[in-house]
């Protein structure tokens, strides 16, 4: 028997512990509830969400290892043929960058996961882009200096047109040159040469008689020698050419507008350059005629390039200066016509070799001016408007893609956002069918919610994934939309798969890789918080989407084959899955800036089985297989694609 004397309290002080332990732990649950919910459903989640009945009905999207010395800001992203696919930053929408000249493109190969850093010799931020018949990648443009707020804008400065009344020769005024007002004493200055073509002189075309001579013009930007309020003008004045005598001075004018401490917009580059992939280098080629931040270049049914829109080199809208690149001789030929658009629109290929202008574009540009839909026909400069469009005034940043098979000549554009910096979105899909005698939009599935920025790939199932985007201008107020969706146009209905972990808007895009997933890169975000209070951070961070037709049991496989069929031509591939094969197809492959990517297009192909494999017959319409390399894609009676086997059609 125990000496100890028993304590009459003891029962009542422990269940008194008990009690405040309970209590205790309560308060602390109750402070963190939350957070235990939060890490107990991100338990649960990716529990779900890495469940192998999980991963096929809806993919998986992996975040892709790129060590940290070839992290960049990418804005645009293109699959060369040799199955590797070129980041492109340039500067990467970063003042700092620029200042330092740092301007960076990474080729990444999915094979091998292997990066390789590649010199950049301009700032192809916000460039133009497309595929040339022969594999490489035509970059036009990008940027000569960033936009000034107004606030920051310190000297007071503008467009100076040069006027050149000399019909015997041209003159070129280097950077530096002085324009002094004959009204208003001020002086500016030139910040980079300029060429003032020489006047012209006209003639009555019934007569023949001289009517008058006109000045040759040329267009340069200027700024006041000091800061400061007081240098601004408030009206058109004739301005002197300092250093200029005899012929010349009476000769070559300046003539300008108000200059004053307003915003300044981008202003674009002429350089040109081709990337060759098998060199795995920039070379560069002739410069435009036109400087151009952000352009759109368009591939025509001979191979030539079209190039038009963006900023010039004083920050303007490009006056419609329309202009063809010829990849033969690596030159540059203004094409006559004059046709405004917005700041690069989305301009497709049609079958006919005319051009259809979906709507879709990216801004810096009047809101009132060329922002209709419609077909363009190059040869006789004529524009048809379609009508239907909804939410037409809120095109910027909305994403087209040609619907497969291309041969119906069916587009869908996805969502967008109003003008500028608009709060307003859309949630529409609008469908148009150009082989329609009486083309018009009709509107389809829509999104759960307005959404800017969405992504848009053509998938070798010949499904859309749509991810990405967000429902207020660049992100703001923690608007992302983390959800993404399948689109099928035969039965014109969304399906839902699995949500990226990563919001993705303004210079965001994805790109179909030749083993069937998809790349989403970029989201240059203006806020990192809810509340707007916290300067965003480019979004460097790549993410692949496994789709679900890559966790099924098999897929066929194409195990060999020509590397060249000519249009209407046919070749046969061997596989040891003919008997279940049903559709063979080519996919151009992406060249994508902004979430448009008009390269873009999946061509149906006529199949037969043979003894060891299956024959496929490529059409011969030549705007609708532009000449270019592709991928092959065929897919079994699940709808399961094969990896792809890459054909250059000449």
């Amino acid at each position: 028997m125990s000496s100890l004397p028993v304590r009459p309290n003891h029962r009542r002080n422990r269940a008194r512990r008990i009690l405040i332990g309970t209590a205790v732990v309560a308060v602390v649950a109750g402070f963190n509830g939350p957070a235990l919910y939060r890490y107990g459903s991100e338990q649960y989640h990716d529990y779900t969400i890495n469940k192998p009945e999980y991963k096929a009905a809806n993919g998986h999207w992996d975040f892709l290892d790129v060590p940290s010395e070839f992290r960049i800001n990418t804005i645009h992203a293109a699959l060369l043929h040799t199955g590797k696919v070129l980041l492109v930053a340039g500067s990467g929408n970063n003042q700092k960058n620029f200042d330092a000249n740092k301007f960076e493109s990474v080729l990444w190969d999915p094979r091998t996961n292997a990066f390789k850093m590649i010199p950049t010799p301009k700032d192809m931020f916000c460039s133009g882009h497309t595929q040339l018949p022969d594999g490489k990648l035509l970059i036009a443009g990008g940027t000569k200096r960033y936009e000034k707020l107004q606030g920051d804008v310190t000297k007071a400065g503008g467009l100076m047109i040069v006027h050149n009344e000399d019909p015997d020769k041209p003159i070129t005024l280097p950077a530096g040159t002085k324009f002094t007002g004959k009204a208003n004493g001020k002086t500016f200055v030139s910040k980079d040469p300029v060429l003032v073509e020489k006047a012209e002189k006209v003639f009555d075309k019934t007569t023949g008689r001289f009517l008058r001579t006109q000045p040759g013009l040329g267009r340069i930007y200027v700024e006041a020698e000091e800061s400061g309020k007081e240098f601004e003008t408030g009206t058109e004045d004739n301005y002197k050419v300092e250093g200029l005598t005899g012929k010349d001075a009476r000769n070559v004018y300046g003539m300008a507008q108000k200059l004053a401490l307003d915003k300044k917009d981008f202003q674009g580059i002429r350089d040109a350059f081709e990337f060759d992939p098998v060199a795995e280098k920039y070379v560069k080629v002739d410069p435009m005629n036109e400087a151009r931040w952000y352009p759109t270049l368009t591939t025509l049914k001979d191979g030539k390039v079209l190039a038009l829109s963006g900023l010039d080199e004083i920050g303007q809208i490009v006056p419609g200066k329309d202009e063809i690149y010829d990849p033969k001789t690596k030159t540059w030929k203004y094409t006559g016509i004059e046709r405004r658009f917005p700041t690069y629109p989305a301009i497709f290929l049609m079958d006919n070799g005319k051009l259809f202008y979906s709507g879709s574009n990216a801004g810096y540009g009047p809101a009132d001016v060329g922002r209709d839909p419609g077909v363009w026909d190059l040869e006789t400069n004529t524009f048809r408007k379609i009508p239907g469009l909804s939410d037409a005034d809120r095109m910027e940043t909305s994403a087209t893609v040609m619907l497969p098979p291309a041969q119906d000549q069916r587009f869908m554009v996805i969502g967008g956002g109003g003008v500028g910096e608009s709060q307003e979105s859309s949630e529409k899909s609008r469908l148009v069918d150009l082989k329609d005698p009486n083309p018009r939009f009709k509107d389809g599935a829509s999104l759960d919610r307005g959404t800017r920025y969405p992504s848009a790939s053509l998938m070798p199932d010949d499904t859309v994934l749509v991810t990405g985007g967000s429902e207020d201008y660049r992100g703001r107020g923690d608007s992302n939309v983390l959800e993404a969706r399948t689109y099928d146009p035969k039965t014109g209905k969304y399906t839902r798969v699995a949500d990226p972990r990563v919001g993705r808007n303004y210079h965001s895009g994805s790109v179909l890789l030749p083993d069937g997933r998809v790349m989403i890169f970029g989201s240059d975000s203006l806020f990192a918080d809810k509340a707007n209070t916290k300067p965003g951070v480019f979004e460097q961070r790549i993410e692949i989407y496994t789709p679900p037709y890559l966790y099924r049991d098999s897929r066929p496989e194409v195990t060999g084959g020509p590397a060249r069929i000519k249009r209407g031509g046919s070749g046969v591939f061997k596989t040891p899955d003919a008997a279940r094969i049903t559709t063979a197809k080519l996919l151009r492959p992406s060249a994508v800036t902004h979430v448009t990517d008009v390269d873009q297009r999946s061509i149906a192909l006529e199949t037969k089985k043979t003894a060891d494999g299956i024959e496929v017959t490529v059409p011969k319409n030549r705007a609708l297989v532009p000449s270019g390399w592709y991928m092959l894609f065929v897919t079994d009676d699940k709808g399961t694609p094969s990896e792809a086997v890459w054909v250059e059609v000449p």
